[in-house]
Formats: C-alpha cells, sequence, structure tokens
C-alpha cells in the first residue's frame, strides 16, 4: 500500500458551510490506522472536483452505491447497475421521493420498504430510504459524481485502479464498539452530554482496537478532542469510515474484502 492514501467521507447530500462534506485522510502502519488530517468540501462541485484529480487512493464512501434489486424489478428500471444509475440520475428529487412512495404505498405494513441484501446484516438503511436520513437522496447526489471523475467501483464499475471508491457504513462500526448508544445529532437540543460522554467511549474503543477489523486508531491530544466535540459527529463518522477503508485495503485487491459474488445491481458495504 506504499503511496496510496487511505480516505474516509462524511456524505451531505445537500453540503452548506454548515453542514460540510468531511473527508478524513490516512495511512495505514502495521496495524494502526494513522489519521493526517480532515478536510471540508461545502458543494457538490467541489466534491466532484476533488473526486476528479489525479490521485492513489482508497476510499470508504458514506452514502449507498446501489438501489435494491427487488425495487429496481418492481419499477421495470433497467437491471444493469450502470444504465440503473444514468436512469436514476435524469430524475428529480420530487419524481424519486414521489415514486419511492408509491412504491411503499403499495406494499403491506412492516415490509414498506425494499431493502438490499445486507441492509440488515449491517444496519444499513434501505437506499431507497428519502427521510431520515435520505439516502436515496445521497446516492442520486453522489454516485454519478463517483462515474463522472472515473473512479474504480469493485463490483460494480471498472474505472481508475488508482482510484478505488468502496460503500462505507459508520453505523456498522460504531454499533460494534458502543452498541445502540446514540453518539451524535444535527439538532442542538439533543447535543447531550450522553452523547459526549458515548463519541468519547467510541473514540477509546477505536484507539484500543477492540474492533474484528484487528487495527488502532492513531489520533493526536488535539485531534481526539476535536473528534469528541464535534456533537454533529461528522468528523467522527469520516473517521470511521477511514477506519473500514483501512480494512479494505488491507484486504486488497481486487475484491478489497467485498464478497465475489455481491449482486452487481446493489453493491455491498465493505466489512458487513
Amino acid at each position: 500500500m506504499s503511496g496510496i492514501e487511505l480516505m474516509g467521507c462524511d456524505f451531505s447530500s445537500s453540503p452548506t458551510q454548515r453542514k460540510p462534506i468531511v473527508l478524513a485522510f490516512g495511512s495505514v502502519m502495521g496495524d494502526r490506522v494513522v489519521l493526517d488530517r480532515l478536510e471540508r468540501l461545502d458543494t457538490l462541485t467541489g466534491f466532484g472536483r476533488w473526486l476528479a484529480q489525479p490521485g492513489r487512493w482508497i476510499g470508504g464512501f458514506d452514502f449507498p452505491f446501489g438501489l435494491p434489486r427487488d425495487l429496481v424489478e418492481q419499477l421495470a428500471w433497467p437491471v444493469q447497475w450502470r444504465s440503473c444509475i444514468d436512469h436514476y440520475a435524469t430524475l428529480s428529487r420530487a419524481e424519486i421521493r414521489d415514486t419511492f412512495a408509491a412504491f411503499c404505498n403499495a406494499r403491506p405494513a412492516g415490509s414498506k420498504f425494499a431493502h438490499r441484501a445486507f441492509d440488515r446484516r449491517a444496519g444499513s438503511s434501505p437506499s431507497m430510504k428519502w427521510v431520515n436520513p435520505p439516502v436515496a437522496y445521497m446516492l442520486h447526489a453522489a454516485v454519478p459524481l463517483l462515474l463522472a471523475a472515473g473512479v474504480h467501483m469493485p463490483g460494480l464499475h471498472p474505472g481508475d485502479p488508482q482510484r478505488v471508491a468502496l460503500e462505507a457504513y459508520p453505523g456498522l462500526l460504531a454499533r460494534e464498539l458502543i452498541g445502540r448508544r446514540s453518539y451524535k445529532s444535527d439538532d442542538k437540543a439533543r447535543q447531550t452530554a450522553e452523547r459526549l460522554i458515548a463519541r468519547k467511549d467510541l473514540l477509546t474503543a477505536l484507539e484500543q482496537g477492540r474492533s474484528r477489523l484487528g487495527l488502532y486508531l492513531k489520533l493526536t491530544h488535539t485531534q481526539r478532542e476535536a473528534l469528541a466535540q464535534d456533537a454533529s459527529g461528522d468528523r467522527l463518522d469520516s473517521v470511521l469510515c477511514l477506519v473500514q477503508s483501512a480494512w479494505a485495503a488491507r484486504q486488497g485487491a481486487p475484491h478489497y474484502g467485498l464478497p465475489p459474488d455481491i449482486d452487481p445491481l446493489e453493491g455491498w458495504i465493505i466489512t458487513a
């Protein structure tokens, strides 16, 4: 992995200066993941520019790379991944919301949303969900930018092997380390002492390497304090994705730890 930078991305489908896209950059030294720096991008255009520049990196991105096969087939959309994403990109957010709401309304209570094969294993939201969190809009905003940048998405789409993009999910790692304790909120009224303690406990667990990934996070005191004090959890989520990308980098090409038989329409979350 010499010369390859690792990256974790906490994504926003409508980034602003207050709620930016956060990128955590680092490297692996043995079994230690060293956090080098954090960067903030407050526009999708800036994110697209970053993706497109030359480089050598393996990145874990906190947004879905694919839609559930059940959903795609029932809507009679293309079942080949690139064609499906191209079609999806032509829709407005309002069209996505109305289409997915109609799909859910036609299904029985308890199974409104379609899920990807690994959603329940990873504890991830259905990628067709348009609210709380709006991951359907995240896919809509981000994946066309990955395609435009020509990056490589293992199991889904070939691209530049020097820039490898993988779907990550910080909640998967966080739950392994602190259970279902809430550690973040964008609502200032919910940015409580309990959540601060949960963030500190999560950072301690990462530094002590308590996860099944076999990796220890290396932070400076200043970095640790900045991550703990970010009540939104955006910085911490980017670092969780960084640790997942480090695990994937250790697994190496061509699969980066993804199952070799993943659904080529739905994709997979690394470490799930």
